[in-house]
C-alpha cells in the first residue's frame, strides 16, 4: 500500500525535533509524535520506518501515527505536535451569558419559589433566550467557578 502522506523533513525541521525528543521537557504526546515523525522521515540516512514498525517500537496506535503524518503534510510541524489542533469540548457559555447567568442568580428567585435552584436557573436561560439549552451541570460549573452557587455561604 502507498503512504498518501509522505514525511519529509528538512535538516531544520529534524534537528528541532531530535532535541525535542533528548530534552523530554515536553507533553508526553508532543515527545512521541515528534518521534513518529523522525521515524517516518523517508530523508533519514538508514529509510523510513513503516508504521507497523513505529507502532511496535512505540507501542502508539496506527491511527495516531497515520494523524501525524497527515497533519505534518496539511498543516506543518507545529499542527503535527499538538494532541487534537482544536480538541476540547465548546464551552457552553461564553463570557457574557455567564455574566447574566450571574446577574440572574444574584436577582430575587421566581414567584413562589424560596431560591433560585440549578435546574431553575438552567431553564430561565432557555427562556431568556440567552442559550438554546443549557444543563444544570453547566450552570453549577460556572457558579462554582464564580463563587457564586445557590445555598452556598457566599451567595447574596
Amino acid at each position: 500500500m502507498v503512504k498518501k502522506y509522505i514525511v519529509n523533513l528538512n535538516e531544520t525541521e529534524r534537528q528541532s525535533l531530535e532535541q525535542l525528543v533528548t530534552t523530554g521537557k515536553r507533553a508526553a504526546y508532543t515527545i512521541n509524535h515528534a518521534r513518529i515523525l523522525l521515524k517516518a522521515d523517508c530523508n533519514q540516512p538508514n529509510g523510513s520506518w513503516r508504521d507497523q514498525d513505529i507502532k511496535d517500537a512505540f507501542d502508539i496506535s496506527l491511527r495516531t501515527i497515520e494523524r501525524v503524518r497527515q497533519r505534518f503534510v496539511e498543516e506543518g510541524l507545529e499542527a503535527a505536535l499538538k494532541s487534537r489542533p482544536g480538541g476540547g469540548r465548546k464551552r457552553k457559555l461564553d463570557g457574557e451569558s455567564e455574566a447574566h447567568l450571574i446577574a440572574l442568580r444574584c436577582s430575587e428567585a421566581p414567584e413562589g419559589k424560596g431560591r433560585w435552584t440549578l435546574r431553575l436557573l438552567a431553564d430561565q436561560m432557555v427562556e431568556l433566550g440567552y442559550v438554546e439549552q443549557l444543563s444544570h451541570e453547566s450552570v453549577r460549573q460556572v457558579l462554582k467557578k464564580t463563587n457564586c452557587n445557590p445555598g452556598g455561604k457566599s451567595a447574596g
